[in-house]
């Protein structure tokens, strides 16, 4: 069957050559995360440290016994504020989906402390646990595959209310789910529909309204736009920023485009192999970047501007990123480093604010998970266009998707849930 089209108008298409991170909505909302970013700190909604997850590697059919560990999470710490979107970047398995799966309980940490509102849902069970659960919701990477295609979308949005009753009363929920739709910019009338009559877009849209109908405090967003065409995008990319002022909501975004990432995230924090190797707000880590691997991962990004383009300094890793079942001693980095030394094969650096600059003030004074950290400019000016953290590779591959960009949110009344 030939899916719909989108619930609302879109805007004309921008010229050819316009990437999703140019062409992200720049209205409603921003002056409001720019004060937030301004503003003091707040005190973290949720706390993690140590978290650490390793799948066991097994041997033998009958009796099978275990031979070592995938070390997919390997000593994570971070910190979410509330109202806060905290930005999880790094190239496809360094472990940021396994980070947002045991957020949300779907995994269970090997070890380490999750801390909700100073609680400790690691180690809850039960009727604890599931009213943890009603307040950190999760947006899954597929729109295609994380609905079920048998539900019809009313079910599908509806479902959270079976499991948690006492956030709608039975004969409200209907009503519920169409006010759902309308604050994500999808016309009402389509509960009866299925998941195979919607776009991608209008797919992830309804993942979205499933996400909020609980009314949760934060939201687990596993790359939810890499899945989408690029002209999808920024839909949904405003549609999330006008639901989080909406709603006060905390985000953590992960994904593999450094300029969503900028755009949407307060705080970005750098995975490599298991491990933040760097962490600070969008200021700090795009235009002060003091880590190798940071530094690295900018350097891939398009340049639009041939001048500026010339003016780059391109950083081209050589190997592979070695197997998380066997990483390297110390630094997990330095096999691909250019600034490897004995010290980075022995000591493991600590994530915190280098010694060069705990003297000084300024941007370069984040942490940084390198024993011979410099702050090194990448590009000149503001990096702009679309790049790709999973395409950086061992060949320093340049990343960005490209194409064009329809802007705004998809429309929407954005009617409150009472």
């Amino acid at each position: 069957m030939t899916p719909h089209g989108d619930a609302h108008p879109r805007e004309s298409a921008p010229a050819t050559g316009a990437t999703a991170g140019d062409l992200l909505d720049k209205a409603p909302g921003e002056a409001a995360r720019d004060a937030r970013r301004g503003g003091p700190d707040r005190e973290p909604i949720l706390e993690v440290r140590g978290l650490v997850k390793h799948f066991p590697l097994t041997q033998g059919i009958l009796f099978k016994r275990q031979i070592g560990a995938v070390k997919a999470v390997d000593g994570v710490d971070f910190d979410l504020g509330h109202g806060e979107t905290l930005g999880i970047v790094g190239e496809s398995g360094c472990g940021k989906s396994t980070v947002a799966r045991m957020l949300v309980h779907l995994e269970e940490p090997t070890r380490g402390t999750i801390r909700y509102k100073g609680e400790d849902v690691t180690k809850l069970s039960g009727r604890a646990l599931k009213a943890v659960r009603r307040n950190i919701q999760m947006v899954f990477q597929d729109p295609y595959t994380s609905l079920n295609p048998r539900m019809t979308v009313g079910d599908i949005i509806g479902e959270p209310y079976e499991i948690h009753p006492e956030a709608a009363p039975k004969g409200s929920r209907r009503q519920r789910v169409r006010e759902l739709l309308d604050v994500v910019g999808l016309n009402p009338e389509y509960l009866n529909r299925y998941p195979h009559q919607f776009s991608g877009g209008q797919r992830q849209r309804i993942g979205i309204a499933r996400g909020l109908a609980l009314r949760p405090e934060i939201i687990v967003a596993d790359e939810p736009v890499s899945a989408l065409d690029v002209s999808v995008q920024a839909q949904v990319i405003n549609l999330m920023e006008r639901l989080q002022d909406e709603f006060d909501l905390s985000y953590v975004f992960i994904a593999h485009d450094l300029s969503i990432v900028r755009h949407i995230s307060e705080r970005v924090a750098v995975m490599y192999l298991g491990r933040i190797v760097e962490t600070g707000t969008d200021t700090e880590i795009y235009e002060h970047p003091t880590h190798p691997y940071t530094q690295a991962l900018l350097s891939a990004v398009p340049v639009p501007d041939p001048g500026m383009r010339e003016a780059r300094a391109r950083i081209l890793l050589s190997g592979d990123v070695p197997s998380p079942a066997h990483p390297p001693s110390g630094c997990r980095f330095r096999t691909r480093c250019w600034k490897a030394q004995e010290r980075c094969a022995l000591e493991v650096p600590a994530l915190a604010v280098p010694a060069e600059f705990r003297h000084v003030s300024g941007p370069a004074a984040h942490d940084s998970a390198c024993h011979f950290a410099e702050e090194r400019q990448i590009v000149p000016g503001d990096t702009g266009g679309t790049g790709d953290a999973a395409d950086t590779g061992g060949t320093g591959r340049t990343g960005g998707t490209g194409g064009t960009e329809e802007g705004g949110a998809g429309g929407g009344s954005g009617g409150g849930i009472p």
